[in-house]
């Protein structure tokens, strides 16, 4: 009798460490991610103490002139950290969340372990939707009434649509067969938008078209932020009370059949959301791979599978992330920027490799 009673004890003592450990861990990336914003601003070509960064941000945003150092602040260096580099830095937590985040998502709505927007060709889509609107709309990016960002997100919805359909075609959906299909679909979509551009002789709008391809964080600025920060802010939040659905969805078709959830539905409903952070990520920065299967794998590493625990984890490191890789992009190279969609595939493309080979994953099976 005694054991029995001590158990639950045991038990609950070991819930509640649980929790307040990863409630440290979740405080700790709080404070990371807001300490490497602020650093980052501080970091580039064009040298500025932190203090100064720091006390032009202060006046920018809440008019304090500490120690009265505005007046001796050059025009220059006022203009790099409040027009260029804090955009870029807002820009950089933005996606690496709202990539992270869609990784988690498709991850455990299909399943599969290698779902993320780049790897299932949405963000081909996406690039392919801009690409149309670049060289056919002009060099406003307007066509048929609606910009690139509509455009974008057009190419990322009718990818999902495309790789949910094919890899459902003779059977049931594998991860063997979602991967497959998301290398069709990006090969398919990377080959109509070079075409485009093949026939387009619009020379501005190829560099433009590039600039999609490679990805780059350059152009970010107060004007373009709002729509990117309010979308991926609203589906974090959405997300994050879907917790329990998503554990569910881990469970497989037939466990969440029988606790009453609309598979069809839900998968259906997540595809479109993440879509659309998807096509709104491209039409404003371009392509960058593999975000989304590193950093929730990272955090799964951390954290377990439990999504309460894991989708604000993933939105914390991959903000985190996505920071200090602009950071590395912007000061890596002396005579210019590298693109960043380069230094996230060099990251994940040996990461996707151990993934793949893993013995734990026996992807023939499924």
């Amino acid at each position: 009798m005694t054991q029995l009673k001590k158990r639950p004890s045991i038990e609950y003592d070991a819930v509640i460490k649980k929790n307040n450990v990863f409630i440290l861990l979740l405080l700790g990336l709080s404070i990371i991610a807001l300490l490497s914003m602020l650093m980052a601003v501080c970091i580039g070509t064009v040298k500025i103490p932190p203090e100064m960064s720091y006390k032009i941000i202060a006046y920018k945003l809440f008019h304090l002139d500490i120690d009265n150092v505005i007046s001796q602040v050059s025009p220059s260096h006022m203009d790099i950290i409040w027009q260029i580099r804090l955009p870029r830095v807002i820009m950089s937590t933005v996606v690496g969340a709202g990539l992270a985040m869609c990784g988690t998502v498709m991850q455990a709505s299909v399943q599969n372990p290698l779902a993320e927007p780049y790897i299932l060709g949405i963000s081909a889509g996406a690039s392919l939707g801009a690409t149309f609107s670049i060289l056919i709309g002009g060099a406003s990016g307007v066509l048929f009434g609606f910009g690139t960002a509509f455009w974008a997100f057009l190419g990322a919805l009718g990818a999902s649509i495309f790789v949910m359909v094919l890899s459902g075609i003779g059977g049931r959906m594998s991860t063997v067969k979602m991967v497959l299909s998301g290398s069709i679909a990006s090969a398919l979509f990377i080959a109509i938008s070079n075409f485009i551009v093949y026939i387009s002789n619009d020379a501005e709008g190829i560099r433009n078209v590039t600039f999609w391809t490679m990805g780059s964080l350059a152009a970010a600025k107060w004007d373009n932020l709002a729509l990117p920060v309010i979308g991926v802010t609203l589906c974090c939040l959405y997300f994050l009370f879907q917790s329990r659905i998503l554990n569910t969805l881990l469970l497989g078709e037939e466990a969440a059949i029988t606790l009453g959830i609309d598979l069809t539905k839900i998968r259906r409903r997540y595809m479109v959301i993440t879509a659309l952070i998807t096509g709104l990520i491209v039409a404003s920065c371009g392509i960058f791979g593999f975000v989304g299967l590193v950093i929730p794998h990272v955090v799964r590493g951390l954290v377990g599978s439990d999504h309460r625990r894991l989708m604000p984890g993933s939105i914390l490191v991959g903000a985190i992330f996505l920071t200090w890789a602009d950071v590395l992009a912007r000061i890596i190279l002396k005579s210019g920027e590298l693109p960043i969609g380069i230094i996230t595939a060099l990251v994940g493309a040996p990461f996707f490799m151990y993934i793949l080979f893993k013995q734990s994953f026996d992807f023939g099976s499924k």
